[in-house]
Order: C-alpha cells, then structure tokens, then sequence
C-alpha cells in the first residue's frame, strides 16, 4: 500500500530503506530484513479423505479453531539465508528474545543492520522490560534499527520471505503449534540449502519515477 497524498516522511523513511538495500553483502555489518505473521490453528472435524489416483484429496468444509501461533522471520536476503522461531505470542518480550537470537547467530559482525515495521513492540524499550539494563544496551548497540514507513511494509523483504513460507509450508489445516515448528523447521532447511535469494529491483531512482503521489511537490 502507497501513501495516498504526499508525504515527505514517508518518502524519507522509503528512501532510507532503499540506500540500505543498495549495501554489498558484509559479514561485519550484515543487512537483515524482520517480520512477523500470526498463524490461526485449524484441527478437523473428521478425517480428511487422502488423495487417489484420478481423486484429489478432500476435507471437510467444518474446522475446529484451536487458538493460533505467531512465526518471527528474520532473512539476510544477500547471503540467501534466513531464521524462523515458532512462538505462542507476540508480545514485547517475544520480540526481544527473538532479536537476542539474531545477535547470537551473528556473533562475529560488528553491526547488525535490521530492517522492520514500526510495530510498537518493535522498539529498544522492549530489550529494557526484557532483560537487565546493561544487558539490554549492549543488546542494542549490536544493531541499527531501521523502519519501513507507515503504509510501507511492502519494502520489507522479510514480507516476500513469510509469502512464500506461508504458499509452500502453512497454506493448509495445522491444529497444534508444535506441528507449525516442525513443518517452518523444515522448510527454512530446505530454502537454505538452496541459498534462495530475493532479486530486489526497486531502487530510489525507480521510485522517484513510478511512484510520484508521495512525494511532495516542491515549487523552485
């Protein structure tokens, strides 16, 4: 979604994103995009009938709502790579422990660029309810926070990451969350070890062009 009037703020946080996504692959500063989507659990009511030769597979239109889950990404879209964890919520202190994870899988670079929403769990205050201050500080000098605009989550390539997770792993009935971690496990696994890699055209320059209605109009 595009802003729908012209809006210099999000023209500026757009454009910071993009200079972001024109940095050559870094293993001191590395570039990782974070997101996250809520999963709904879905059991049956009967027992689906398993495809046959001729005979697709079906299931029956009732479902049984078992609560739901949330999946945390995190993909480095340069080195083809990418972290999953399978949490019961989302809150502040998921956030954080998740962004504890991304610091520890990165013990060698200096400085972790993380691209995200601005989600308001999404903030440094969320390290400080979380762990001890000083822990927490060196937590947040590991990484440089950088927010995608308001109506632009779409710059997020964490976004395109979840898509195709959800397309070729959760785009059917799973009714427990451990089942949701095996088969996200499993496919994180699988999309590694083919080093899959997001071809990000989009530029500052595309922008300036094809998307005109945010910027504002400046009389010289």
């Amino acid at each position: 979604m595009i802003a729908p009037e012209a809006s210099a703020e999000f023209v500026a946080s757009m454009e910071r994103v993009l200079d972001v996504y024109k940095r050559p692959l870094d293993t001191r500063r590395p570039v990782v995009c974070m997101d996250e989507t809520p999963r709904q659990l879905i059991g049956q009511t009967r027992e689906p009938i398993a495809a046959a030769p001729g005979q697709p597979g079906r299931e029956d239109y009732e479902y049984r709502r078992l609560g739901t889950c949330n999946v945390f990404m995190a993909c480095e879209p340069l080195a083809g790579t990418r972290m999953t964890q399978v949490t019961e919520r989302r809150t502040k202190r998921d956030w954080a422990l998740f962004v504890e994870a991304i610091a520890a899988h990165y013990p060698e670079a200096e400085r972790i660029t993380l691209v995200m929403d601005n989600l308001n769990t999404h903030t440094p205050a969320a390290l400080y309810e979380t762990f001890r201050p000083a822990e927490a500080k060196a937590l947040w000098d590991r990484f440089e926070f950088v927010h995608t605009p308001k109506h632009g989550r779409w710059l997020n390539m964490a976004e395109i990451e979840i898509n195709v997770m959800v397309r070729e792993c959760l785009n059917r009935r799973i009714g427990d969350i451990e089942t949701v971690r095996r088969e996200v496990a499993a496919w994180q696994a699988h999309r590694d070890q083919r080093h899959a890699r997001i071809d990000w055209q989009f530029t500052t320059e595309t922008a300036r062009v094809k998307l005109r209605r945010p910027y504002p109009s400046i009389e010289v």
